[in-house]
């Protein structure tokens, strides 16, 4: 037993609850080690193709469920490097829903207001900015100019992107080859290392287990060419454990842990959220929108732009009001989705079912450029369960690299249903007002629904039986793990949800220091962003206190 390795805090995951752990505990002094199952990729890594082994497919993690599909990154830097950089923060009733439990499912300490400091300590950390006109991409003006003709209101999305950096390649997704987007590679993850924490990718985290004064992380190590193959694997004994590997990945870690760790809190692997999410495709009438909206991109053409630009630009938040019923809220979102998954999904507008394939699919590919995708984000019933958790992994590995098969399983309540059909009813009636375009859901079909902001399979809350973890992220009845990625938000947020993940991730560090401390470790709280700014500290610094005792 003399020769197994021993640190004092395991990070398993590197996305944005994992980053921001990891820098603030090695910046206070900890010995740091985030274990992260994809590969480390650096900016000359992303490659713009589609090609199997390419950075498009080594980065992702697709995984098909029951009724609902998951997509995410893997790879050191987690979603940051995969997502579009929206960074929006959630309404301020998005703290009083009640969803499927018919009660208040946020801890009774946190709301918007609460909230309010850890999100502008993110802000400047990133940064995140307020993109202005003259930062939207084509198809952001067209989705403004038809909000706007249906007497709809538009704005510009917060993101975290230097837009003076940014060339608008539309390769987002893949990954930002000119650092233009602030992913966790170019702010926390580096300023991490500077601290003395080590990042081990292809490290796939198996199971936990308990030691006398802490915990015993178990991994195996992955082929970086075929996931599928597993190589030799090893321990790793810390004080402190902080699952970070994402809501579609945490709760199989703890579910597959539990014969050595004991029994877990019920809603492990329960209360899972795809945050509501939907997406339209538009085929635009370049005439209509001409002469209806009077566009002109200056070299004849109305629009046929949809590969030009970037992520989502604009977004449409009228119906963002907390005076509306609960599921009739949501968020309606311009959004560039590459070619791929999202070809195949994308339905022919008034077509003959089915539709994502077949002769009137074949002609609505050759429009490809007069496409519009609208991305919705309502509010659901947190349906999903995972059932039991695979001999590795999270999922079932089908393909060499990306694909896999889940055991989520997700049957979408009424209430669901409903908010989903509102959405869609909405984009219709902007988007096909005076002939300006014919719009279609994506299928549900081919691999149910699907989101690439999975949430609350491992929630906070103040109510055990619907909770896994306390509002500090600690999991209930294991103290000294921790949870501190989208599974720990309690559910839908109807806008993207980065900048609330990165949130309360900023918000756990406090409890986190203490319950190191109370371990022997010899940490501190109180570092600056990782670019040493100091001005969002003395806001959050009122709460720090109440957060730290235990």
């Amino acid at each position: 037993m003399s020769s197994i390795e021993r640190t004092d805090v395991v990070i398993v995951g590197s996305g944005f609850g994992g980053a921001i752990a990891a820098y603030h505990l090695a910046a206070g002094g900890a010995k740091v080690v985030v274990l992260e199952r994809g590969p480390w990729l650096e900016s000359a890594d992303f490659e713009h193709d589609f090609l199997l082994g390419s950075s498009y497919t080594r980065i992702f993690d697709f995984v098909v469920g029951d009724g609902m599909s998951v997509l995410g990154g893997n790879c050191v830097g987690g979603g940051s490097v995969v997502y579009f950089a929206a960074m929006p923060r959630a309404p301020r009733f998005v703290f009083e829903r009640h969803g499927g439990i018919g009660r208040r499912m946020w801890p009774a300490a946190i709301n918007r207001d609460s909230l309010e400091p850890w999100y502008d300590r993110v802000s400047e950390s990133l940064p995140v900015s307020k993109q202005d006109w003259s930062d939207v991409s084509y198809a952001g003006g067209l989705w403004a100019a038809a909000c706007h003709h249906s007497g709809r209101t538009a704005n510009p999305a917060p993101v975290a992107v230097d837009n003076a950096t940014c060339t608008n390649c539309n390769w987002m997704m893949a990954g930002c080859r000119f650092d233009a987007k602030r992913s966790l590679l170019t702010n926390y993850l580096p300023a991490a290392l500077a601290h003395g924490a080590e990042i081990r990718p292809l490290h796939e985290v198996q199971q936990l287990s308990r030691t006398d004064d802490g915990y015993r992380v178990h991994y195996t190590m992955v082929d970086d060419e075929d996931y599928r193959v597993q190589g030799g694997g090893g321990v790793l004994d810390a004080k402190i454990v902080v699952l970070a590997a994402g809501a579609g990945a945490t709760p199989v870690i703890l579910q597959r842990s539990e014969p050595t760790l004991g029994a877990l809190p019920h809603a492990v692997g329960r209360y899972f959220s795809g945050n509501g999410e939907r997406l339209n495709t538009a085929m635009i009438n370049e005439d209509r929108v001409r002469e209806v909206l009077g566009l002109d991109r200056g070299d004849g053409l109305a629009y046929a732009a949809n590969q030009i630009g970037k992520g989502p630009t604009v977004a449409c938040w009228d119906r963002l009001d907390g005076s509306l019923p609960e599921y009739s809220r949501y968020s309606l979102e311009q959004l560039y989705f590459p070619p791929g998954l999202g070809t195949i999904l994308a339905q022919v507008p008034g077509g003959e079912d089915p539709t994502w394939f077949g002769v009137e699919k074949k002609e609505m590919l050759k429009r490809w450029q007069s496409w519009l995708t609208i991305f919705l984000m309502t509010e659901d019933d947190n349906e999903g369960v995972f059932g039991p958790p695979p001999p590795t992994g999270n999922a079932y590995r089908i393909s060499q690299q990306m694909l896999g098969r889940g055991t989520l399983r997700y049957d979408p309540t009424p209430n669901t249903l409903r908010g989903w059909a509102e959405a869609d009813a909405e984009v219709k009636e902007i988007l096909e007002r005076d002939g300006l375009a014919t719009v279609a859901p994506w299928t549900n079909d081919v691999v149910g629904a699907y989101t690439v902001h999975p949430l609350a399979s491992c929630r906070i809350g103040d109510d055990p039986a619907t909770s896994a973890l306390d509002d500090r992220h600690e999991l209930r009845d294991h103290p000294g793990i921790f949870v501190t990625d989208g599974s720990a938000v309690p559910g839908a947020l109807t806008v993207n949800p980065a900048m609330t993940i990165a949130a309360l991730a900023e918000r756990a560090v406090p409890a986190i220091v203490a319950a190191a401390r109370e371990r022997g470790v010899e940490v501190t709280y109180g570092a600056p962003t990782p670019d040493g700014g100091t001005a969002s500290r003395r806001a959050t610094a009122r709460q720090v206190p109440d957060l730290a005792r235990r």
